[in-house]
């Protein structure tokens, strides 16, 4: 059989097209599935991963907020549970978007047929990350403000500008001495992770100490982590 030279070159270019769809196939990373862990509003444990859910951010634990009458309430356990009742129904599935300074999976995750972020921003319970997620929840964060559901129904400070606060309190808070030869700090971040700091990692000189909150030295990495403390990356 004879092909001619326009049908071979429309061959090839079939060809190659077919190629670089197998090849996006094999190169986009499967989603993380498995039931959820919820730590707080827009942070979750996976199939051993830990998940940041892109796009959004929820009030900290131990936030508080203010409702309409002006009284105060634990927002951010507010926020935790509504997020533990949106994944109880069983897996949920993550796909990872980016990874965070701290190591965890910046991913858009889903339990069945529901967006996890649109959820928790259409509840009012979660503010949408505008320098991330480009713009996918501001409708979402525009009905919930509207019908003032969640944290719109009264005032809240954002949770980005708490955790910064909290960052200064730390900061100008009198460092607690340190045990005799237990030189390694168990901090708890302001995502209430607890990173163990030892002697020569970037951020061990300007870590400090605050054992009010729960914050302690260790005498060793074993200790640390019998403990439920994880090394630092760096």
């Amino acid at each position: 059989m004879v092909v001619s030279p326009m049908s071979a070159r429309r061959l090839d270019k079939r060809i190659c097209l077919l190629a670089i769809a197998v090849l996006l196939g094999a190169a986009a990373p499967a989603p993380i599935v498995g039931r959820a862990r919820v730590v707080d509003g827009d942070t979750l444990t996976v199939a051993g991963v830990r998940i940041r859910i892109w796009g959004i951010d929820a009030p900290e634990g131990r936030q508080t907020c203010q409702d309409a009458a002006g009284h105060g309430y634990a927002c951010g356990e507010v926020a935790t549970a509504r997020m533990r009742a949106l994944v109880a129904g069983g897996d949920i599935s993550c796909v990872v978007r980016d990874h965070d300074q701290y190591g965890r999976s910046v991913s858009q995750c889903r339990a069945g047929a529901q967006d996890l972020g649109a959820a928790m921003v259409g509840a009012g319970l979660a503010v949408e990350y505008r320098r991330f997620d480009g713009g996918a929840y501001a409708a979402a964060e525009a009905e919930a403000r509207r019908a003032r559901r969640g944290l719109w129904a009264g005032t809240f400070e954002q949770p980005s500008e708490w955790r910064a606060d909290e960052r200064g309190a730390v900061a100008a808070a009198p460092p607690a001495a340190a045990p005799s030869g237990c030189v390694l700090k168990g901090n708890i971040n302001a995502k209430g992770l607890r990173i163990v700091h030892a002697p020569g990692q970037r951020d061990y000189a300007a870590t400090r100490i605050d054992t009010a909150r729960g914050e302690r030295w260790f005498c060793s990495l074993e200790a640390a982590a019998a403990a439920g403390w994880t090394p630092a990356r760096r």
